[in-house]
């Protein structure tokens, strides 16, 4: 879950309040998270290959269940 983007309000067809009920009692992911991640993958030396990342929020265990504060 990347909160800061438009992705749930698509998934939501529109509704804003429910795009915004995805985030709540969550810590979720920043764009500038997944732009870091990116970053570092093209940092490495050419000898490193990334096959793979995987980025989740820390709340988020898979992507079906979200632990939320109350």
């Amino acid at each position: 879950m990347v909160a800061g983007t438009e992705f749930s309000l698509v998934r939501m067809r529109g509704d804003a309040e429910k795009a915004r009920a995805v985030y709540q009692g969550v810590d979720p992911l920043m764009p500038e998270d997944v732009a870091d991640a990116i970053v570092y993958a093209l940092t490495r030396p050419a000898h490193v290959n990334i096959g793979e990342i995987v980025l989740w929020a820390s709340a988020q265990a898979s992507t079906t269940q979200v632990t939320r504060r109350a």
